[in-house]
């Protein structure tokens, strides 16, 4: 009797054994399959990866004036040139925008669907909530003073647009083309 208990132990454990393994691979199929895709949990969204450089700007003086950005700063932004810098994997976003004149840039880290706190260019504190807009990502920036809407798009995989509007309505695009 104390031979079959023991043999129906090992039984046992080997079931067991063998479905973590089978568990484990199926998760391991699953991360290799996330990996690959844009984005996981929303599959066949643009991925953003990549180095892009401003190309053209239309009506980007008047929302900077609306939110509060001051005609030194909003001439420098209207020349500088701007790189944004995006890693993304899945939901998970790294941007690092680089402008010419314009400070160190901004270093954004957060996935989609979530707040993060950035500094405006005016200056100000922002909570900053993400979520997907159709393929967009869309960002409602607030501060104490005002808020605005950036909404992040893919016109083709060379042009990543960002349609801006500001807290009276003025509504701006940057236009931006992959370099890398």
């Amino acid at each position: 009797a104390m031979n079959a208990v023991v043999l129906s132990s090992r039984i046992t454990l080997d079931g067991m054994s063998r479905c973590i393994r089978r568990v484990r691979k199926q998760w391991y199929q699953r991360r290799v399959q996330s990996t690959r895709s844009a984005s996981p949990t929303r599959p066949g969204s643009p991925n953003f990866s990549g180095k892009w450089r401003l190309k053209t700007s239309e009506n980007f003086d008047p929302f900077l004036q609306d939110c509060n950005v001051g005609i030194l700063k909003r001439t420098a932004a209207r020349v500088a040139s701007s790189e944004h810098l995006i890693d993304q994997e899945g939901e998970h976003m790294k941007v690092v925008v680089k402008a010419a004149g314009l400070g160190s840039g901004k270093h954004q880290e957060y996935d989609v669907g979530s707040t993060f706190s950035e500094t405006e260019i005016n200056g100000e504190t922002a909570d900053v909530d993400t979520e997907w807009e159709g393929d967009g990502i869309r960002e409602l920036h607030r501060t104490e003073s005002f808020e605005y809407l950036l909404v992040r798009e893919l016109e083709d995989d060379e042009t990543m647009v960002l349609n801006l509007e500001s807290p009276k309505g003025t509504k701006a695009k940057r236009i931006y083309k992959r370099v890398e």
